[in-house]
C-alpha cells in the first residue's frame, strides 16, 4: 500500500463501523467513495476531523521525509459580527464565497450576447467533475430564464425532476415556485432561476461544503453575466452557499443583504412552504419587498394563491 498518508480518526471511524447503524454505515461508505475520488484526482492529504469536516489539498511526494503539511481551511471572514444584527452585513468579498475553490470555467466574452454567455457556463458545467456529484447525475441543471432578469432566484439543488428534464424547479417545489412570481405580476420568462448546485445529491440529501465550493463558480459568473437588480434566496442552503452565512434562515428572512453590491433578500424555499403552508404569508411580505426595490407593486389578487 503507497504511503499517501491519509489521516482519520481511527477509533471514530471504528465506532461508526461497529454500531451497526445504517445511517452512520452510509455516511462512511461515501466517505470512503469520497476519499478514493480524491485520490483519483491527485489530493492525497486528507483530515477528517469528529464533525465529518474534510480539508483536502494537494499532498507532498508518496515517500518524502517527515509529516505531511496541515493544509489550513479555506478563509472565511466573520459575516455577521458579534452584536451587530444581520442588517449589518453589507458586502461579501469573493475570497469569502469560495471563488479559489470551484472549476475551470472558459474566459469569458464580455462583448458577446447574454445567452451565448450562459450557454458557455452551462456547457461547462456540464463537463465539470469536480465534485462526487458528476458520477450519479442524469442531467446537469445550469438554471434557466430572461439573460436580463431584474429578479433572480437561487435555490438549493435540483431535485429527481430537475434530473431528469435538466430544468430548475419544475418539481413540486417548482409549481408552488411559479405561484409566487405570478403572484407578484411576472412570469417565468422574466425572472432567472438556479441553484447553487447544478447537479442533484443522490436522495436529495443537503449539498456539502466540498460540493458548493466547487460549483459556486458557475453561479457566481451566471450572476456577473445576469446582473439581476435584487437575488432572492430561496432557504437557508442557498443563503449560506452563496454568502457563506450560518446564521438560520428564520433569524435572516426578510432582511437585505448584499452580494458584490446587488440587494438580496433571503426568503423561506418552496419545498418548505408545502410543509408549512402557514409561512406563505412571511414569505409573500418578503416577495412584496422584493418588488418595492425595483420599483414594482403586485397586482391585485384575482384567485387563491401565495398570498393566502
Amino acid at each position: 500500500m503507497e504511503r499517501d498518508r491519509w489521516r482519520v480518526d481511527v477509533p471514530y471511524f471504528y465506532t461508526l463501523f461497529m454500531s451497526r447503524n445504517d445511517k452512520l454505515l452510509k455516511v462512511v461508505d461515501d466517505l470512503g467513495k469520497y476519499l478514493v475520488h480524491e485520490r483519483e484526482e491527485g489530493r492525497t492529504a486528507i483530515e477528517a476531523d469528529r464533525n465529518m469536516v474534510l480539508r483536502f489539498g494537494k499532498a507532498p511526494p508518496p515517500y518524502a521525509a517527515g509529516p505531511a503539511p496541515k493544509q489550513a481551511p479555506a478563509a472565511q471572514a466573520p459575516l455577521i459580527a458579534a452584536g451587530k444584527k444581520p442588517e449589518a452585513l453589507y458586502s461579501i468579498s469573493p475570497e469569502t464565497t469560495g471563488k479559489a475553490a470551484g472549476a475551470d470555467l472558459p474566459e469569458d466574452r464580455p462583448d458577446a450576447p447574454g445567452a451565448e454567455r450562459l450557454a458557455i457556463v452551462a456547457r461547462a458545467a456540464g463537463a465539470c467533475k469536480k465534485c462526487e456529484l458528476h458520477r450519479t447525475r442524469k442531467n446537469v441543471v445550469p438554471g434557466q430564464g430572461n439573460p436580463t432578469p431584474e429578479i433572480m432566484f437561487v435555490g438549493e439543488a435540483p431535485g429527481a425532476d430537475e434530473d431528469e428534464q435538466g430544468l430548475a424547479f419544475v418539481g413540486k417545489a417548482g409549481q408552488l415556485l411559479t405561484k409566487m412570481i405570478e403572484a407578484m405580476g411576472l412570469s417565468r420568462e422574466e425572472v432567472f432561476i438556479g441553484n447553487v448546485l447544478k447537479c442533484r445529491p443522490p436522495d436529495n440529501d443537503r449539498p456539502t461544503p466540498e460540493q458548493m465550493a466547487a460549483c459556486l463558480p458557475y453561479l457566481r459568473r451566471q450572476i456577473a453575466i445576469l446582473k439581476p437588480r435584487i437575488i432572492v434566496t430561496l432557504g437557508g442552503t442557498a443563503l449560506r452557499g452563496l454568502l457563506g452565512i450560518e446564521t438560520g434562515i428564520t433569524k435572516v428572512r426578510g432582511k437585505w443583504l448584499l452580494f458584490e453590491g446587488i440587494p438580496l433578500m433571503p426568503t423561506f424555499h418552496p419545498s418548505y412552504l408545502l410543509r408549512n403552508p402557514v409561512a406563505k404569508k412571511e414569505v409573500w411580505i418578503d416577495l412584496q419587498e422584493a418588488l418595492k426595490k425595483i420599483g414594482r407593486k403586485a397586482p391585485p389578487r384575482e384567485k387563491k394563491d401565495i398570498r393566502e
